[in-house]
């Protein structure tokens, strides 16, 4: 479970990590990341929509991704802030799908970042 100071919970911060952020696409999942942030750690927030499921599949999937991310925060910047954006075949993916398809979009979302602050 993430605590709460590590959660994005308003519709602007989404918007703005979507946004400005950097982008990693995989089959399962995209991962949005920016920095700036402030203070306070990296914070994460999750778009599982209506096309992943129906409600059961789409709290289980968000459930999956927040066990994921948890452990991942502390590697990721102090002013980071990331969206985990899961796509419909996210559905029927296992634990070790979704963490593969997470850590080549953090490795690759966080490439981007840093060649952009050149």
């Amino acid at each position: 479970m993430l605590p709460a100071g590590s959660r994005l919970t308003r519709r602007d911060e989404f918007a703005s990590v979507v946004r400005r952020g950097r982008r990693s696409g995989r089959s399962r999942l995209v991962v949005h990341i920016c920095g700036g942030a402030g203070d306070g750690g990296p914070r994460a927030g999750f778009v599982v929509s209506r096309a992943v499921g129906n409600a059961v599949v789409r709290h289980r999937v968000t459930r999956r991704l927040r066990h994921l991310v948890a452990p991942r925060l502390q590697q990721l910047p102090s002013d980071a802030l990331l969206v985990v954006r899961a796509l419909p075949p996210a559905a029927d993916a296992s634990s070790a799908e979704l963490a593969e398809d997470l850590d080549a979009g953090l490795r690759s979302a966080m490439r981007k970042l840093s060649g952009s602050s050149r």
